[in-house]
């Protein structure tokens, strides 16, 4: 049995704008990268962001603590997504809620999520740059980044405002069902959620369509 190679990724030591500048170059000046967080999750919506930044000299300077945001901790995370609002030329959220991934799946909800935040936008992008994923309902030209979190600097922006947004709607659900801990976990799977699962039973914003929730129903069923 033959396996096709594994592409080889040129990853950088921080997000750049190295895709962002070939698009400036071809004359596309409102370049957008967008990508989510909360895919995922076992509760909660999934929220996309959307960031297009300025052709700045050394914007790569300014923006020098901006990584995926998975790499960083919540106080970075809240630190640079107030410097990305600021310095963007434009930018946008947008979200799905849990009952439309279950009635549409996580992968179109997902993109229903990043065509929101699109449309928070005051102008049309003239090219997409977006984390692993096309929207094939738009007219607009894009490219799909492999890790492109880790290799567009739009797209590292937007990650951060993405999960800046949702870890906060997150942190206000635990107000409104705390035997969850949505603070601490904001709706991943982790052993804490699972027991507040067994012990309670889902609540209203669990994502019921995932097999976690659906395999708990079935046995307490």
């Amino acid at each position: 049995m033959t396996r096709k190679p594994k592409p080889i990724l040129d990853i950088p030591p921080s997000p750049n704008l190295t895709f962002e500048r070939k698009l400036w170059e071809d004359n596309q000046q409102w370049i957008a990268g967008l990508d989510e967080a909360g895919r995922g999750a076992w509760a909660g919506p999934v929220v996309a962001a959307v960031v297009i930044f300025p052709q700045v000299t050394n914007l790569e300077q300014y923006l020098w603590g901006v990584r995926d945001s998975k790499q960083m901790n919540v106080h970075q995370r809240e630190y640079w997504a107030e410097i990305i609002r600021e310095l963007a030329q434009a930018w946008g959220v947008g979200s799905a809620e849990h009952f439309e991934i279950d009635l549409l799946g996580i992968l179109p909800a997902t993109r229903l999520a990043m065509q929101r935040a699109l449309g928070q936008l005051s102008a049309t992008p003239d090219h997409l740059l977006i984390d692993a994923l096309l929207l094939p309902d738009l007219n607009l030209t894009q490219t799909a980044l492999i890790k492109g979190d880790q290799r567009s600097l739009s797209i590292a922006a937007a990650s951060i405002l993405a999960k800046t947004t949702r870890d906060a709607l997150m942190r206000q659900e635990d107000d409104s069902y705390p035997v969850y801990g949505f603070s601490r976990h904001k709706g991943y799977g982790t052993r804490f959620h699972r027991q507040a699962l067994t012990e309670n039973g889902p609540c209203a914003i669990h994502r019921m369509s995932f097999r976690p929730l659906r395999e708990l129903s079935a046995s307490s069923s």
